[in-house]
């Protein structure tokens, strides 16, 4: 008996392991194998990157921590309060702008939908929340340059404006009444109380040894979250660069091809690239030849579409609202897509 309960435990163990860790160790070692040359290549791409993008690696860090400790990620009910349109403008903004990735904003979703508060403006945050955040700002600025990181920005907080705006429109139709599952709500200690729970920002955070603990904490917790993901991110990237020819590259995904936006949204779709992961490797796609367009188009339709958010919402809502979503951000990223591509077509 023992002889099968050891393997068992071992492998449980090992499935503890955080997977992104094992991803990039699997990689080491394969490369280290197979390809030794490219084994070195890699690691000093990928630390040479991690060092460019430090500065602003460190910014974001600690703009989390700091949301964390003050209790400002707490203040998202008061969004929703109000004028419905004036809330679903807020909702995208507040959204836009919130530290949330496209599966961590579900309980709060939850909570907010449990509660009561209106389809319209939850909408409006459930699609704007995922395409950016202070974090992902920061690090997008050195790799991709202040007009497509403004560009992302506009088009999270567009695509969740209209949306919601639209939701508002339809609000009264049956489909989109009682928009939750049965028993949607139940999630553990997420629930509607914890997430739409309002308290004071304290600022001084610094003053309280449980803030202080709390701002440690998340410090370290995102810190490592972005750095096992970007090592990965360019570890890949340095094996696209290598392998991945760029004439190939500007042929199916270029300029001049009418299907490259279609085509980098339909990819977006079952991508599940982790949004700062994308940032080092949709770089290394324009760099071979993508359009910026294309780019930036598969980025927000990972964001919205990628197969691990759409499941969290399928789980959550009815499918007349799951359908819904998927339409807003399927539709959303070609219009940010072509949008943009004109834009840079222009300034070309």
């Amino acid at each position: 008996m023992a002889l099968l309960t050891e393997p068992l435990a071992i492998a449980r163990r090992a499935w503890k392991i955080d997977r992104v860790v094992l991803a990039i160790l699997a990689l080491v070692a394969v490369l280290a194998v197979l390809i030794p040359e490219q084994a070195q290549r890699s690691a000093l791409f990928t630390g040479e990157a991690l060092v460019g993008i430090g500065p602003f690696l460190l910014v974001s860090v600690l703009v989390a921590a700091f949301a964390k400790a003050t209790g400002l990620d707490k203040q998202i009910a008061i969004v929703f309060a109000g004028h419905p349109v004036r809330a679903v403008v807020l909702a995208a903004a507040f959204g836009a702008l919130s530290p949330f990735c496209s599966c961590g904003v579900v309980p709060i979703i939850a909570g907010l939908l449990g509660a009561g508060v209106p389809l319209a403006p939850v909408m409006a945050f459930w699609l704007a929340s995922p395409l950016m955040d202070p974090q992902m700002f920061f690090l997008m600025i050195p790799v991709f340059g202040l007009p497509f990181t403004v560009a992302k920005l506009l088009a999270a907080f567009g695509i969740g404006a209209a949306a919601g705006i639209a939701t508002h429109v339809f609000a009264r139709q049956h489909l989109f009444a009682d928009p939750m599952l049965p028993g949607a709500t139940s999630c553990g200690s997420c629930s509607a109380s914890n997430a739409i729970k309002q308290a004071p920002v304290v600022w001084r955070f610094w003053q309280e040894p449980a803030r202080r603990q709390a701002f440690s904490g998340e410090a370290r917790a995102i810190g490592w979250f972005l750095v096992k993901w970007l090592t990965l991110a360019f570890m890949l990237e340095s094996l696209m660069v290598a392998y991945i020819p760029a004439d190939r590259i500007a042929a199916l995904l270029g300029n001049q091809t009418w299907w490259a936006i279609p085509a980098s949204i339909l990819l977006g779709i079952p991508a599940y690239l982790n949004g700062f992961a994308a940032i080092p490797t949709v770089s290394a796609l324009i760099e071979m030849g993508m359009a910026p367009g294309a780019g930036l188009g598969f980025m927000v339709a990972g964001g919205v579409t990628s197969i691990p958010a759409a499941m969290a919402v399928f789980a959550l809502v009815k499918r007349p609202v799951f359908l819904w979503y998927l339409a807003w951000g399927l539709g959303g990223s070609l219009a940010t897509a072509y949008t943009f591509q004109a834009y840079a077509m222009l300034a070309a």
